[in-house]
């Protein structure tokens, strides 16, 4: 009776350590003794004791890996400090173990060097334009390498580019600069804008005013009045004002602009008018 109940504990005991779980998402790798065996799945698996050993587990899953601030040189010798993130998982649980000894060390040293190599044949403003055309090239070249590892990169991003202080200060220096030449011009087309606006306004108003005084003669004498209030009130406004003169009007040329405004008048007798004949002679 011992004898069995020892054969039971022993068959628990080995079903309870050849039994492996493996989560959803998840792989391992089973070496039996010293070599590699097989790959384990999702789910209840079972090994032999002793014999068999797990020596990797690892996820399958899209995995981050940030890419630690660096020295760059342009090509036009501009030191600028990158950083960055790239998007990996494994596709080859087997390769990722045996061709290579840390996997995260290897692809952020090979991301490293390759960023220094494609950002040293640009200058700095192509840096700074052209981010998504150096993630793009970086993606391409570091696949090819880490293929062979049994890795894929799905995506490299490019998070900041920072330049020394002094270039910092120029490109802010430059872009006041732009902000102030843009405001310029904003400024001078909105005034002349309204400039044209007051003009077409004035236009518009003579052109009223004329087609008024034509059809209706009684404006004449309304337009007349309407200047000689405004004379008033411009001597009042001079008068009152702190450094106002005093301002001699010639009533005999206002008589001749309003009656040349008011259609009583041409322009040639209005010339004769203000050019009296020489020697006291009249025109006859």
């Amino acid at each position: 009776m011992e004898a069995f109940a020892a054969i039971v504990l022993v068959l628990i005991g080995y079903a309870l350590g050849s039994a492996k779980l493996i989560n959803e998402g998840n792989e391992a790798l089973v070496e039996r003794l010293g070599r590699y065996h097989r790959k384990l799945r999702p789910g209840m698996n079972f090994i032999v004791p002793l014999i068999d050993s797990i020596v990797m587990e690892d996820t399958t899953r899209e995995q981050v890996l940030d890419i630690k601030p660096q020295n760059v040189i342009t090509a036009d010798n501009v030191y600028i400090l990158v950083d960055g993130v790239i998007f990996w998982r494994i596709n080859d649980m087997e390769k990722s173990f045996y061709r290579i000894d840390d996997i995260q060390v290897a692809l952020a040293n090979l991301i490293q060097v390759e960023l220094r190599a494609n950002l040293a044949e640009r200058t700095f403003e192509q840096a700074i334009a052209s981010r998504t055309e150096v993630n793009q090239a970086l993606l391409k070249t570091v696949n090819e390498t880490a293929a062979d590892w049994g890795v894929q990169v799905i995506r490299v991003d490019i998070q900041s580019i920072t330049p020394p202080e002094s270039v910092q200060k120029s490109m802010a220096d430059q872009n006041a600069a732009v902000i102030r030449k843009r405001a310029a011009i904003t400024a001078a087309e909105g005034e002349q804008e309204a400039a044209i606006k007051r003009a077409q306004a004035t236009r518009t108003s003579v052109q009223i005013l004329s087609e008024a005084l034509r059809t209706n003669p009684e404006s004449k004498e309304i337009l007349k009045y309407l200047v000689a209030q405004e004379q008033v009130e411009a001597s009042h406004r001079l008068g009152t004002s702190n450094n106002a003169k005093v301002v001699f009007l010639n009533p005999g040329v206002n008589s001749e602009a309003y009656a040349q405004m008011v259609g009583d008048i041409g322009t040639d007798e209005l010339v004769q008018n203000n050019n009296p004949p020489e020697n006291g002679s009249a025109t006859a």
